[in-house]
């Protein structure tokens, strides 16, 4: 799985949550994303959900994708 990063911005959101919450950064990802959903704003939601893929493929020590 190929994780699409949409700006700068998501990547420096992940990283900040990773910065923060270490381990629990994904976790935390998904209780924004969750808030947002619940009040309605799909951007936001959206863009956590995002966030928490990256943060999932950041922390992970497996190859995805072409090697070059």
């Amino acid at each position: 799985m190929v994780t699409y990063i949409a700006s700068r911005d998501a990547l420096d959101d992940a990283n900040q949550l990773i910065d923060r919450f270490g381990a629990d950064a994904a976790l935390e990802a998904a209780v924004r994303a969750e808030g947002a959903r619940d009040r309605g704003n799909v951007l936001r939601f959206c863009h956590w959900r995002q966030i928490e893929r990256v943060i999932v493929t950041l922390a992970s020590d497996e190859i995805v994708g072409t090697i070059h």
